[in-house]
């Protein structure tokens, strides 16, 4: 059986990686083995990514704006406070999606673009909360009733 393990992220300094991802998004390394680090939430740091695949220096695409990762925070505003704590490259202010999220993008040390969004299951709940009915808040959160169910009773 084959099985997926992480997502793989060239760095440029695995060492300031770890920290930013550390301190800001509190991962925890949970395999270190120098150039390499694996992080606890589905990704690893990889420093000298051309040297490891035998690929040309000069073929490694920095901030390629073709993927990012996505967190979500359950006290969105609270991370926007944290996050005024670091030194870092927005690709966009907050803002709000048509499905109620608020969201930010921002620039790890290395241009991946990262995305923390306002907890899904939290928006869910806070509608229900102001007396829309499942159906409803299905339809204002575009996603679908059995999700917002699962929210309303507990269990996401």
């Amino acid at each position: 059986m084959i099985q997926f393990r992480c997502a793989v992220l060239a760095v440029k300094d695995v060492e300031v990686s770890k920290r930013f991802y550390g301190e800001l998004f509190d991962r925890k390394v949970i395999l270190d083995l120098g150039k390499n680090a694996t992080l606890d939430g589905g990704f690893a740091l990889q420093e000298d990514f051309p040297w490891l695949l035998d690929l040309p220096e000069d073929s490694v695409v920095w901030k390629p704006h073709n993927m990012e990762l996505y967190f979500e925070a359950d006290d969105f505003d609270a991370f926007l406070e944290k996050l005024k704590r670091f030194d870092v490259r927005l690709v966009h202010p907050p803002k709000k999606h048509e499905w109620q999220q608020r969201v930010v993008r921002i620039y790890d040390p290395d241009g991946h673009i990262v995305e923390i969004g306002e907890s899904m299951a939290v928006i869910a709940r806070r509608y229900l909360a102001e007396g829309y009915s499942v159906h409803e808040t299905a339809q204002i959160i575009q996603h679908p009733a059995e999700f917002v169910e699962l929210c309303r009773t507990g269990k996401l």
